[in-house]
């Protein structure tokens, strides 16, 4: 009768602990920064308006699959200086809000853009 008790107590535990090392590893999988993309071009001398795209198998090869991001740039600045939004992204994750963060540089030698052009 103890055996029995012991054994169904100890099945009882490995349970609760195999349950506990499985959250630890869905907690484990994170999404990617994407400050890893706005470093990446802020190391450019250069910037034109317009929208950058990508996914993180390029920087990071298959630690995110499937993430994919989108930068955008525009001069708000007539003195070159842009503001840089990324978002972050996995399409996999149906209802997932991107994940933004935002970088303003000066690039003085980049290309007039839209805040260079005179208004009417």
């Amino acid at each position: 009768m103890a055996c029995a008790i012991f054994f169904m107590v100890a099945f009882a535990i490995l349970g609760v602990v195999a349950q506990c090392l499985k959250s630890v590893k869905i907690l484990q999988k994170r999404d990617p920064d994407p400050g890893i993309i706005l470093h990446a071009l802020s190391l450019t001398n250069q910037f034109e308006e317009g929208t950058l795209s990508g996914d993180y198998e390029d920087i990071a090869p298959g630690m995110y699959p499937g993430h994919q991001w989108e930068a955008n740039v525009t001069e708000i600045g007539s003195n070159g200086l842009f503001q840089v939004d990324v978002f972050t992204r996995n399409p996999n994750k149906k209802g997932q809000n991107p994940v933004l963060i935002s970088g303003q540089f000066w690039r003085p030698t980049s290309k007039p853009g839209s805040a260079s052009k005179p208004k009417l």
